[in-house]
């Protein structure tokens, strides 16, 4: 199955985006993170989201476990996870869903992102 051509999973239910909540993440996603968190003992962490320059289209996702966010961010909770999010990725990012796919390739965190004009077959770098 192509998974380009799949269509992009709904956030979690009772999410909106707005200025201040510009990504939201799947059932699946959050699930995933909840259980890697479990699983290091990073109770009180929450999930930072950023863009870095880099990649073979331009820009790469990151996503990291983290401590705690940095003076600025824009920090709010989806289901019970604290996500923390740049103010300049929140640009580029605004309207993403993050989900968790698993194929016969392998499984990781797919972004599914509007502002996105193009992405590279990895589906991990952009432009925009």
């Amino acid at each position: 199955m192509d998974t380009q051509t799949q269509t992009a999973a709904a956030p979690v239910a009772g999410f909106e985006f707005t200025q201040e909540k510009p990504v939201a993440l799947t059932d699946r996603a959050i699930a995933k993170v909840k259980e890697a968190m479990e699983q290091q003992k990073l109770d009180s962490h929450c999930l930072r989201v950023a863009v870095v320059g880099g990649g073979c289209s331009g820009f790469n996702y990151d996503l990291d476990l983290v401590r705690e966010s940095k003076a600025g961010d824009l920090v709010y909770d989806i289901a019970g996870l604290n996500l923390a999010v740049d103010k300049m990725s929140a640009r580029f990012l605004d309207g993403t869903v993050i989900d968790f796919v698993e194929t016969l390739q392998g499984a990781g965190f797919k972004f599914n992102n509007p502002k996105a004009k193009s992405t590279c077959g990895c589906g991990s770098s952009f432009s925009a």
